[in-house]
């Protein structure tokens, strides 16, 4: 065959995101992108703020020599500072430079620390629904998901979480706000978590870590705020990005953080040092690490998203379906009104709505609506959503 056969299994298990992405491309063609809704893929519709073209035009104009030259792999000094810096506005724990490296978005830095901490047939608990994309990251590194339920309200399940540790288990990835519930853990949640993961590892004799995907952590709505998983635990890692709060998906940009009181500290920061340059991203791109350093506070106008949450979520009430609440993200993930997920969601094809199934996240009986759309999609796609709603449960 052309392809490895390990490959060739992972295109048939590939994510239902794209699977819809391409049956919208294919509906738009036959009836008209503007009579297809399509809530398909979380790519962030609103424009990056305005500073961020100043700042850009700023830095193109800089005629500094070495500006595009060779940097350190965990990226540029002063840009990890200003990182630095952001994170020590919010967390207990003090950060320096060291303890960041800079990744080609939340995707490089979450492979960054998994190359660096896996050992082939390790374990990652991972509460679903989640982000399935971790399974490939999982077996880039030859480790492997171990998937535990939430609560029915999509908080964590300590208990599950307990039980499935055991010996080969080397973390617990969490994703707050979550793709695809909207769910925002509380301290209390990440408190319990931590004080888990502490006892257990010292009952092993052997680190657990935690691993906490945070692109969504600055859109959140109604005064929720995001506790810091630092605070709870030493053990621990953040992926981010800033695709989400700066509409920046396609500038690949992130970072990977570490506690500063990481067991084996050194170690680990150079095995992420390693891991970035031999995972073939070797620096994330220059110009954005430059352009970041001085945007780390600028937002995109998170009201925009919360307007759109409640525009769904008091419609979808009003016409009876089962839902919690997104406290961030711009997801929601209501219950399908009918057992097969899948089958409704092809019913809202039907309405020329394009969601995906829950099943895709490891959350059958639910499909994830994607708000990161204009109010005039989700206005027109209402009444297909109320119509497949009632044929399901009338006819």
């Amino acid at each position: 065959m052309a392809v490895s056969q390990r490959i060739q299994e992972s295109i048939k298990r590939s994510s239902w995101i794209r699977k819809m992405f391409e049956e919208g491309k294919i509906r738009k063609e036959k009836y008209g992108e503007e009579n297809v809704f399509d809530f398909s893929l979380g790519n962030p519709d609103l424009e990056p703020p305005a500073t961020f073209k100043k700042v850009l035009r700023e830095l193109i104009e800089d005629d500094t020599p070495g500006l595009h030259g060779y940097m350190p792999n965990a990226g540029f000094v002063e840009t990890r500072q200003a990182v630095a810096d952001y994170l020590n506005s919010f967390n207990k724990t003090k950060f320096g430079p060291d303890e960041i490296v800079m990744s080609v978005g939340a995707g490089g830095a979450l492979n960054v620390i998994l190359k660096t901490i896996l050992n082939p047939g390790d374990e990652v608990i991972i509460p679903k629904p989640y982000f399935v994309e971790y399974n490939f990251y999982l077996d880039n590194h030859q480790g492997i998901p171990k998937l535990v339920p939430t609560k029915p309200d999509f908080s964590l399940d300590m208990d599950a979480i307990e039980g499935a540790i055991g010996g080969k288990t080397k973390a617990v990835l969490i994703n707050s706000p979550n793709n695809p519930t909207g769910r925002v853990y509380t301290k209390e949640e990440l408190q319990s978590l931590g004080d888990l993961l502490r006892h257990d590892s010292q009952k092993r004799g052997e680190v657990i870590y935690l691993i906490s995907d945070e692109p969504y952590r600055n859109i959140v709505y109604d005064g929720v705020s995001v506790p810091s998983v630092f605070d709870v635990y030493n053990e621990t890692f953040v992926a981010t990005s800033f695709s989400k709060d700066l509409s920046l998906p396609g500038e690949r940009i992130g970072y990977a953080a570490v506690h500063p009181e990481v067991t084996d500290k050194q170690l680990v920061i150079g095995g992420m040092v390693l891991s970035n340059r031999t995972l073939g991203y070797v620096n994330a791109p220059a110009l954005m690490q430059r352009a970041i350093a001085r945007l780390l506070t600028e937002r995109v106008d998170i009201s925009v998203y919360q307007k759109r949450r409640d525009l769904l979520c008091d419609a979808f009430e009003s016409f009876g379906y089962e839902f919690s609440k997104p406290e961030g993200a711009f997801y929601l993930f209501p219950k399908a009104p009918i057992e097969d997920d899948v089958e409704f969601v092809r019913q809202l094809q039907e309405q020329n709505i394009l969601t995906v199934p829950g099943s895709g996240f490891g959350g059958p009986g639910h499909f994830r609506i994607a708000y990161c759309v204009s109010d005039k999609v989700i206005e027109k796609a209402l009444p297909g959503f109320e119509k497949a709603f009632k044929a399901a449960t009338e006819g």
